[in-house]
């Protein structure tokens, strides 16, 4: 029996509008249900994760998830969610972003798998060849402007102006699902609450144009409990390309989730069954403190989107801020990962020649780098076990600093009681 999509999206909180009849047509044949990514950027964020894991979760019951990748509509821009018209794309860029999103889509969807094998499409490949003209003329004419001025995305725009442009793209999202549901048998579109007024219009175009009958599903806007945006970090927007979010900072946004955040992430975000969450859930209540749905969230997604090593170095790296770590582990961090953890660090540069040479432990803390005000109180501190360099606590006051102690044949770590920390370059 196939398994039920939608009862699936529903206890893990990721349904928000459904047209009626989607379950039953799902729940009777195969279905080929496709979302819309943009991609104005070379990489998606955990932002995307929500389209993604829906695609992840068709494609579980047996149905034909499909990405459609906008490489005609990311030309024209979106007005759904936003306050401005955004920059519109050459192509080179487009297809630069394009392909990199393709190979992040394929770490999650089986494209391999039979007649429900994952597909990609591009909306460039069939608008790059049809006439404005043409456009008006068979596409335009079968939605009226006042059927368009009543979706929200438009009205919530009309104040401040809109442009042209962005008041055309329900037209041509439209019609990308009206061209799927010709060419490629595609019978639902699905999308974030807000493309809502974007997708029926896809399902009315099929209905006026062609007497078909086509469906759509959303799915609920991410929100944190705090009213901040979801996806976001102190440093910015979290990606899923490790060269825009590092591994570690990527385990750490999921770590930091606040209780009531992480009750819903472990639903959305991971493939653990309902009776698997509701384990966690009850041990994490008994024990708060010990942050297991954190932990385990953390786990989970870094290891799907990176590798189940990127999944350990985080961790690793992890135990080193928070006191746990070793020399050996810290001199096993990359450069990347050692910047990433220490992060906001007050730094200061010495030069290369000095290191060489040996400085002792009292003027490299005093005078060479300012942690300590006086040598006397350097030496006091040290004695008296407060610091620790490369996380080695250091009781001899006449210890010498050399190259020996370069982390990266760069880096020196020190450590002032409990919780300051500074980085040390030479140069």
């Amino acid at each position: 029996m196939r398994k039920n999509f939608v009862e699936e999206l529903k206890w893990r909180g990721m349904l928000h509008d459904i047209m009626p009849g989607t379950e039953d047509l799902l729940n009777k044949e195969m279905v080929t249900g496709y979302i819309g990514f943009d991609p104005t950027s070379d990489s998606l964020g955990v932002g995307n994760m929500v389209q993604i894991m829906t695609l992840l979760h068709l494609q579980q019951a047996g149905h034909k998830p499909m990405a459609l990748v906008g490489g005609a509509t990311g030309m024209v821009g979106d007005p759904s969610g936003k306050s401005a018209e955004r920059n519109l794309l050459d192509e080179t860029t487009l297809n630069h972003n394009l392909a990199c999103q393709r190979k992040q889509l394929e770490k999650f969807l089986d494209f391999k798998c039979g007649e429900n094998a994952a597909e990609i499409v591009n909306n460039y490949d069939w608008f790059k060849g049809f006439s404005f003209l043409e456009f008006i003329r068979d596409i335009g004419k079968h939605i009226s402007v006042n059927y368009m001025l009543a979706k929200d995305s438009v009205k919530s725009r009309l104040e401040n102006g809109m442009s042209f442009t962005e008041f055309s793209y329900q037209l041509v999202q439209g019609y990308d699902f009206y061209y799927l549901w010709k060419n490629n048998k595609v019978k639902l579109q699905m999308g974030g609450s807000d493309q809502w007024g974007n997708i029926v219009t896809g399902t009315e175009l099929i209905r006026r144009k062609a007497s078909g009958e086509a469906y759509a599903l959303t799915t609920p806007l991410i929100k944190k409990a705090d009213g901040t945006k979801f996806g976001k970090s102190e440093s910015g927007n979290v990606w899923l390309d490790r060269a825009k979010t590092s591994p570690y900072k990527f385990y750490q946004f999921w770590l930091n989730a606040s209780d009531e955040d992480v009750k819903n992430y472990i639903r959305i975000f991971t493939l653990f069954t309902k009776v698997e969450i509701e384990k966690l859930e009850a041990e994490h209540t008994a024990a708060p403190h010990l942050r297991i749905l954190q932990k385990a969230l953390a786990k989970d997604i870094t290891i799907r989107v990176h590798s189940e090593a990127d999944y350990n170095a985080a961790l690793e790296a992890s135990e080193i801020l928070f006191g746990k770590g070793t020399a050996e582990s810290l001199r096993k961090l990359s450069e990347d990962d050692f910047f990433s953890v220490f992060e906001g660090v007050e730094q200061f540069e010495i030069s290369m020649a000095e290191i060489e040479a040996g400085i002792s432990i009292v003027d490299f803390t005093a005078e060479k780098t300012k942690m300590f005000p006086s040598k006397g109180e350097a030496r006091k501190m040290i004695q008296g076990g407060g610091v620790a360099v490369n996380k080695s606590k250091i009781e001899d006051v006449e210890l010498k600093i050399s190259s020996e102690h370069l982390i990266n044949d760069k880096y020196i770590l020190v450590q002032k009681g409990k919780k300051n920390y500074y980085v040390i370059k030479a140069v």
